[in-house]
């Protein structure tokens, strides 16, 4: 305390009362017990505090810096914020490649803990519920230069042109347009972040980051699994678009947690033919075709159809003569199958008032993502995929953290408002 005091009176390293203020609640709200100051087999120097070294990296994304250079030169002209991480400032600041083997090195799990304390605390306060979440992934760009738009180098978007700069990246793709009448897709090699946000305070409750061709389902079963363990998602209403619209996830939320779906249906997983409105499906002639038996499996009914004039005697009586009238067989005409699904998939009302209003809380997510990509997220400035995963979780917690700091000192407006908490700390 006396070293700060004597620091607030040396007019060159003049750093803002808010600011410091801020930052005062922030570390205050953040709980690092769980954290190995100092790593117990490391023979010789201690090195510097982990402790500290969490801190900067909170400092570095409320800064919204993307670059580890950023966040140095900002704590070596503002030593007040770096005494206040815990580094002793009398001597000389970690290096770069100090930070850097840290964000390389430490392990997610810690990151995951000090998350998973934010996400309990908010829910505790009333905050956070999880009774209705919202689930979607945001890109984010590797640090490679085939990402750049004015790269030239052939084939730069093939799957087999992995980047020599970083091996964890893959390649992904991404809507570059909000106009559903007119989707532009852009390829990029990278990451995902996958979040699921509570979606009524809009806030995060799960997190992780993978290699961009991961599936979205495939992510969303695995970390609704992992979440269920710690938070209870029981009877949970689960939000996300039609990239997520996969038997197993319904069956997973339905089955296991309870809950209910609210997705749109992916016309893309729907191999049936079109049928009229009264269920019937029409042959090529454009002639309603007759119900002629069913077939039941596990999960599904197979619906047959058959030609109107099957039993016809008639050789005029198919308008286009298809072959397949002429098949010399006592049943005349074309057979199909129709699928009718009997799963909670397809048991689901998706013109319903109801369900249109659950699904408009989506935005949520849509709202938090552009939170969250604002802390300088929309491209990794590191290499490898456990640093692009720990910066990831640092943002989260960043803004978990900003919430508890709002709401404990009564600014329930900027709650949700990194800035606007920083500027009325």
């Amino acid at each position: 305390m006396y070293q700060l005091q004597l620091l607030l009176n040396i007019p060159e390293l003049f750093t803002s009362q808010s600011k410091i203020d801020f930052y005062s609640s922030m570390f205050e709200n953040l709980d690092l017990s769980s954290i190995p100051e100092f790593p117990s087999s490391s023979p010789g120097r201690k090195g510097y505090s982990h402790h500290a070294l969490f801190r900067a990296f909170i400092v570095m994304k409320a800064e919204r810096f993307g670059t580890i250079s950023d966040l140095l030169d900002y704590l070596r002209n503002n030593l007040i914020i770096a005494h206040l991480c815990g580094f002793d400032i009398s001597k000389p600041l970690p290096s770069y490649w100090t930070f850097r083997r840290f964000i390389n090195d430490f392990s997610h799990d810690y990151l995951t803990s000090i998350f998973q304390n934010q996400v309990n605390i908010l829910k505790n306060m009333g905050i956070i519920s999880g009774e209705f979440i919202s689930m979607d992934s945001t890109p984010i760009k590797a640090n490679t230069k085939l990402n750049n738009p004015k790269s030239f180098s052939k084939n730069k978007f093939s799957k087999d042109n992995q980047p020599k700069s970083d091996k964890d990246c893959k390649l992904g793709v991404y809507s570059a347009s909000n106009d559903s009448s007119n989707k532009r897709y852009k390829f990029y090699w990278g990451y995902k972040n996958h979040v699921i946000v509570d979606a009524i305070s809009g806030l995060p409750i799960a997190e992780t980051t993978t290699p961009a061709d991961a599936p979205d389902f495939e992510v969303a079963l695995s970390l609704l699994e992992k979440t269920n363990k710690w938070f209870n998602l029981k009877y949970v209403n689960f939000i996300a678009d039609k990239g997520y619209d996969v038997k197993k996830l319904y069956n997973y939320v339905r089955n296991i947690l309870h809950g209910h779906c609210f997705i749109p249906l992916n016309k893309r997983n729907s191999k049936n033919p079109p049928l009229t409105d009264d269920g019937y499906m029409v042959c090529e002639a454009g002639i309603k075709m007759l119900k002629d038996g069913k077939q039941y499996f596990d999960g599904f009914i197979k619906q047959k159809f058959v030609c109107k004039f099957c039993n016809s005697k008639d050789d005029s009586a198919c308008p286009i003569k298809h072959p397949k009238y002429f098949n010399g067989k006592k049943h005349r005409g074309c057979t199909k199958y129709a699928i009718i699904s009997s799963d909670y998939r397809s048991s689901i009302n998706r013109d319903s008032l109801y369900f249109k209003a659950v699904y408009r809380l989506r935005i949520e997510s849509e709202r938090y993502n552009s939170r969250f990509k604002a802390l300088d997220f929309e491209k990794a400035y590191v290499r490898n995929i456990n640093s692009v995963s720990n910066l990831n979780t640092f943002g989260h917690i960043t803004l978990l953290t900003v919430a508890i700091v709002a709401i404990k000192l009564g600014k329930f407006d900027e709650f949700k408002s990194l800035v606007g908490l920083m500027q009325s700390a």
